[in-house]
């Protein structure tokens, strides 16, 4: 109920909001021809915040993401608010048009390995047989190389998962912009006996405050497959433009830094205080002279 009220009041201030079309005026007193004009930066990284953006690398460019997540709030000053303890992950997303990212990624929990390919499908524009908004596809895979002490020890094939994600996106205006980000998760051996086969409806928002200045949520309700341990991770953020880079800075119940890790193996309470403060930093390299 709190993330639909959420929801409700973020849509209600966007409402307020002045979206503006390009035009273009005729010569000779004719009738106006509006003209089409591409949609960019709907979230103004590929990233929302844990989860992936309908937004794409341009042709050439490289962007380089460190990720930290650090321990529980809750854990009181003795752990420095969850400060002692920190999870990281690297990475590096490259885009090989303006229309497909790779990227790859190494992440201490679990000493993890991960790899996705996004295909943007359709790009929101406005004008003259404009489409209403951005659909991409994001594919992945993920394998663990933490030393395991289970019996039987599992095999090179277990570690391995991957998953699927539809991303469909609209900027609403100057200021709101939202996306659906359902995503499907096969793990072909779970850590914690779960089920092989996960999916979760997402949903992603960024609210403007000013030209450098954003808010954004990020969730995913895990629908079937866990066990009653695992959580629905949930984050709410500020992102920060400085030039080249963007620092994103939230509040979340989650650890993991992939898709595995984040769906599989999210175990806070959000609403009951068990939040872990993270941050996201990008810095891009345009590698392309265009």
């Amino acid at each position: 109920m709190k993330i639909i009220l959420f929801t409700a009041f973020l849509c209600c201030m966007s409402g307020k909001a002045q979206s503006q079309d390009s035009t273009q005026a005729a010569n000779n007193g004719e009738a106006q021809n509006v003209s089409t004009e591409k949609v960019y930066s709907i979230f103004k990284s590929t990233r929302v915040i844990n989860a992936h953006s309908v937004d794409m690398l341009h042709k050439g460019n490289l962007d380089f993401r460190i990720l930290h997540r650090f321990g529980f709030l809750s854990k009181g000053i003795k752990e420095m608010f969850g400060l002692d303890e920190a999870s990281m992950r690297m990475s590096f997303d490259y885009g090989i048009t303006d229309n497909i990212t790779i990227g790859i990624g190494r992440s201490t929990y679990r000493k993890e390995l991960d790899g996705f390919f996004k295909w943007r499908l359709i790009q929101q524009s406005t004008g003259e047989n404009s489409n209403p908004f951005s659909l991409a596809l994001a594919a992945g895979s993920t394998v663990w190389t933490e030393k395991s002490f289970a019996t039987p020890k599992p095999s090179f094939a277990d570690r391995f998962s991957y998953y699927v994600q539809v991303l469909a996106g609209k900027k609403f205006n100057s200021i709101f912009s939202m996306q659906l980000s359902p995503i499907f998760v096969h793990s072909n051996a779970p850590i914690n006996g779960d089920a092989r086969n996960i999916f979760a409806p997402g949903l992603g928002m960024r609210y403007k405050i000013s030209n450098r200045l954003a808010l954004t949520f990020d969730y995913h309700h895990i629908l079937d497959g866990l066990t009653n341990i695992s959580r629905h991770p949930l984050s709410v953020g500020v992102d920060i433009q400085t030039g080249g880079h963007i620092f994103q800075l939230h509040f979340s119940n989650a650890t993991g830094m992939n898709e595995r890790a984040l769906l599989y193996e999210t175990y806070g309470k959000f609403f009951e205080g068990d939040i872990r403060f993270g941050f996201n930093l990008s810095r891009m390299f345009h590698l392309n002279n265009r």
